[in-house]
C-alpha cells in the first residue's frame, strides 16, 4: 500500500502569496517540511492567468514586491512579463522549483481532530485522477476570486451581438483588434488598463461606465528609488523606497478618510490639464463616492488621459438599454458602434479557492466564520489564508501572514502542540462585513464571505503598520487562539 504523502505545511497556490509562504518557511521554520500545489502549469497566479492587453500592476513594485527580494527595474509600475520574471527569479534563487507541483487542484480539505491533521483531496489537471495528501497546517494562497469564471452581468440582447464579447479573465490570445471599434464595459482598474493599451492599434476605444471612478495620473518610475539605487546597496535602497511608499500610502488613505473633500478636490483639480479643453469632467470623471470608498485607479504616465487627448479613446457615462448586433444602445438614446465588446465587469469572489472544507465531518459555512487578524478563521484549526489589503499592495499583508505562520509552526513544535484554532467569545464580539469597501465585486459577495469582528483581534485592519505589531510582536497566547496538545 502506497503511503499518503505528508508535509508539515501544505501551500495551495504558487502565486505571490505561495512563494512568500515557501520562502519564509524555508528561512524561519527550517525544520518544517512543505510542498506547494498549483492548479496551473506555471507559477504566478493572477499574473499568469490574465493575458489581456497592457496588464500591469496597479500598485508600486516596491510594496507589491517581496520584503526579502529587492525590485531592481526602473519602472515602479510593471507589466505582467516583468512581474513573472521577478517571481521566477525568486523561485530559482530560493531553490523552490522542486517544491512546486503543477496541475494539482485542491478540491477538498478535511480536518480530523483525532488524527491532528488535514486530509486533502487533490485532482490532477491532466489525468483527472485524485490523490490524498495530509498536512499539519494548510496555508491557502489561492487568492480571493474564482479562477474559472469572472462576473458577467446579463446584458439585454447580448446574444444579438455579431462580434466577440470578451471577459478580460479569459482573453483570446489570437484576438485581432487592430482598426476595430471597441467598447469596454466597466471603469475599474482593468478597464483603465485596457483602454489606453488597446487604443494604440484599435480604431477607437470607448469606456462605457454607469458612474465615474477616480483615476489619477502618476509617473511609472519612482525617481527616489532610481536615485537611491545608484548610491546605496540594493537592499537598503529597496527598503527605504518600500517604507517611503508605505508611509505615503498610509497618509493618503488617512487623508481620504478624515478629509475626503480635500482629497476629492485635489484629484479633480488635476484633470483639466490632462484632458482636452471643455471635456465634461463632472459627468465622466467625478465619482459620487469619496476617494478610497472604492479603489483609486492609476494611469501610469497619464496613459489613459493621453489616449483621450489623441482622440483614440473616450468615456461614455450611461446605462445599457440593449446590445444590438453591431453595438450597444444606451438609455439616453445614444448608440455605441462596436466590433468588439469587452466586459470588464469584475471578479467573482470566493472563499479559499472554492475548496470544500470540513472540520470533523462538519461542513464549514464561510458566512458564519469570523476572521482572526486577517489570516485565520474561527472554528477552523491549523489553517491560514493569505488575503491582501484593499488600500495597499497585496504582498504587504501576505509577507506578514507568512511570518506569522512560521511563528505558529515553531511555537507548536517546541510545545508539542497539535492544534490551534481561533475561538471568539460571542458575548463580546459582533459580526461586521469583512471589507469596508463599496466596489461592486465586494458588495455582491459580502453576505457569503466570512465576517470581521467589532473588537481585537477579530478586526480586519487595512493598516500595514498596525498589522506588523499584531502579527510579529503580539503574544500567540492571546486568549483568542486555543491551543490543544
Amino acid at each position: 500500500m502506497t503511503a499518503i504523502p505528508h508535509s508539515d505545511v501544505l501551500i495551495v497556490g504558487a502565486g505571490i502569496s505561495g512563494i512568500s509562504s515557501a520562502f519564509h518557511l524555508q528561512k524561519y521554520a527550517p525544520k518544517a517540511s512543505f510542498e506547494i500545489l498549483e492548479r496551473g502549469k506555471k507559477i504566478g497566479g493572477t499574473w499568469n492567468l490574465f493575458k489581456y492587453p497592457g496588464i500591469r500592476s496597479d500598485s508600486d513594485m516596491y510594496t507589491l514586491g517581496f520584503s526579502f527580494r529587492p525590485w531592481r527595474n526602473a519602472k515602479a509600475i510593471a507589466d505582467a512579463p516583468a512581474i513573472m520574471n521577478y517571481l521566477q527569479d525568486a523561485v530559482d534563487d530560493g531553490a523552490l522549483n522542486d517544491k512546486i507541483h503543477f496541475d494539482k487542484r485542491v478540491v477538498e480539505a478535511k480536518w480530523s481532530t483525532p488524527d491532528g491533521k488535514w486530509f486533502v483531496t487533490v485532482q490532477d489537471g491532466v489525468t483527472g485522477e485524485t490523490e490524498t495528501r495530509t498536512c499539519k497546517f494548510l496555508h491557502s494562497c489561492a487568492g480571493y476570486y474564482n479562477y474559472d469564471k469572472g462576473y458577467q452581468p446579463d446584458f439585454p440582447g447580448a446574444e444579438n451581438f455579431k462580434g466577440p464579447m470578451i471577459h478580460p479573465q479569459f482573453w483570446p490570445e489570437d484576438l485581432d483588434y487592430s482598426d476595430k471599434k471597441v467598447v469596454v464595459i466597466g471603469s475599474g482598474a482593468t478597464a483603465v488598463t485596457l483602454v489606453p493599451s488597446m487604443a494604440k492599434t484599435a480604431k477607437h476605444v470607448t469606456m462605457l461606465q454607469r458612474s465615474p471612478t477616480y483615476i489619477v495620473a502618476r509617473p511609472s518610475e519612482d525617481a527616489f528609488a532610481n536615485f537611491t539605487r545608484k548610491y546605496l546597496p540594493a537592499k537598503m535602497a529597496y527598503g527605504l523606497t518600500r517604507w517611503k511608499n508605505v508611509l505615503l500610502g498610509r497618509f493618503f488613505f488617512w487623508l481620504c478618510r478624515t478629509r475626503p473633500e480635500i482629497v476629492k478636490k485635489r484629484l479633480l483639480d488635476e484633470l483639466p490639464e490632462l484632458l482636452p479643453e471643455g471635456y465634461d469632467i463632472e459627468k465622466h470623471l467625478t465619482p459620487r463616492y469619496n476617494p478610497w470608498d472604492q479603489r483609486v485607479c492609476l494611469a501610469p504616465d497619464g496613459d489613459f488621459f493621453n489616449a483621450i487627448c489623441e482622440g483614440k479613446a473616450d468615456i461614455a457615462t450611461d446605462h445599457i438599454a440593449e446590445v444590438k448586433e453591431n453595438g450597444i444602445a444606451l438609455k439616453s438614446g445614444e448608440f455605441l458602434e462596436a466590433d468588439i465588446i469587452v466586459s470588464a465587469t469584475g471578479l467573482d469572489l470566493n472563499f479559499l479557492g472554492n475548496i470544500e472544507v470540513t472540520v470533523d465531518n462538519e461542513a464549514v459555512e464561510p458566512a458564519n466564520l469570523l476572521n482572526y487578524k486577517g489570516m485565520m478563521y474561527s472554528g477552523i484549526p491549523n489553517l491560514l489564508a493569505s488575503f491582501g489589503y484593499t488600500n495597499a499592495s497585496w504582498t504587504l499583508r501576505c509577507d506578514l501572514t507568512s511570518k506569522y505562520l512560521c511563528r505558529l509552526v515553531n511555537y507548536m513544535d517546541r510545545k508539542d502542540i497539535s492544534r490551534v484554532m481561533p475561538t471568539p467569545d460571542m458575548n463580546q464580539v459582533e459580526f461586521e462585513p469583512l471589507l469596508d469597501f463599496s466596489s461592486g465585486y465586494v458588495v455582491r459577495k459580502s453576505a457569503e464571505l466570512p465576517k470581521q469582528g467589532s473588537i481585537k483581534p477579530w478586526v480586519m485592519y487595512q493598516n500595514y503598520i498596525a498589522d506588523i505589531f499584531l502579527t510579529r510582536f503580539s503574544a500567540l497566547q492571546d486568549g483568542a487562539l486555543k491551543f490543544t496538545k
